[in-house]
């Protein structure tokens, strides 16, 4: 009965958060949408329960991208739905590994330049961006490096995971707002990927002894 009650509690907690959240992405006019949310080893919230998540709770949920603040308030009112971005029409997302985002990351802030990060409870970093490019033809063809563009969305903070809660690792306010272009992003992303990583170069100098 206690875990029961804990686990209402949370999910109250969680629903409250995750609305005020989205009205006031809403009002900036990010194209957020509820998500199905984890319950146990499944996701709920889109016509009963599936295995994987989080996906759009609405199946023309393409139709209600843009969707001002006052209809995205009533969303959150019934279920802690997980919090979406639609991608493709204001905002892209650049999705990697937690290594090569650390890495980028560094390179972002040695050069002054703060974006918008995300990370995962699966260890998944999205970099945000302003719509439009396609990836640079080194990035497209490494397999873990994901465009989230027209069609596609990803989680926003602070939306739950089996394992975790997705957070911000650079948060919006630290930019100004401001979503930097594709090409910022793309470009330390390039940088990062030629940097040696610890196991390489550690590699390298035993190999030189």
């Amino acid at each position: 009965m206690l875990a029961t009650e804990r686990s209402d509690s949370w999910r109250r907690a969680f629903k409250v958060e995750l609305r005020a959240e989205a009205i006031g992405l809403a009002f900036r006019g990010w194209p957020v949408l509820p998500g199905t949310y984890p319950t146990g080893a499944h996701w709920a919230g889109r016509d009963g329960v599936e295995d994987t998540g989080p996906v759009p709770v609405h199946r023309d949920w393409e139709d209600r991208i843009g969707t001002k603040a006052e209809q995205v308030a009533t969303w959150w009112t019934g279920r802690p739905y997980t919090l979406l971005l639609a991608t493709g029409r204001v905002y892209d997302a650049i999705e990697v590994d937690d290594d090569l985002g650390r890495r980028a990351a560094g390179v972002l802030r040695s050069v002054g330049i703060p974006v918008p990060i995300i990370a995962t409870p699966e260890r998944r970093w999205h970099f945000l961006t302003l719509t439009g490019s396609a990836l640079h033809r080194d990035l497209a063809a490494d397999p873990s490096i994901k465009l989230h563009g027209a069609g596609s969305w990803i989680s926003l903070p602070p939306s739950p995971f089996q394992q975790g809660v997705v957070h911000w690792r650079v948060k919006p306010e630290v930019c100004g707002w401001e979503i930097p272009h594709s090409h910022v992003v793309q470009d330390a992303l390039l940088d990062a990927m030629h940097e040696p990583t610890h196991d390489r170069l550690v590699s390298q100098l035993v190999g030189a002894d």
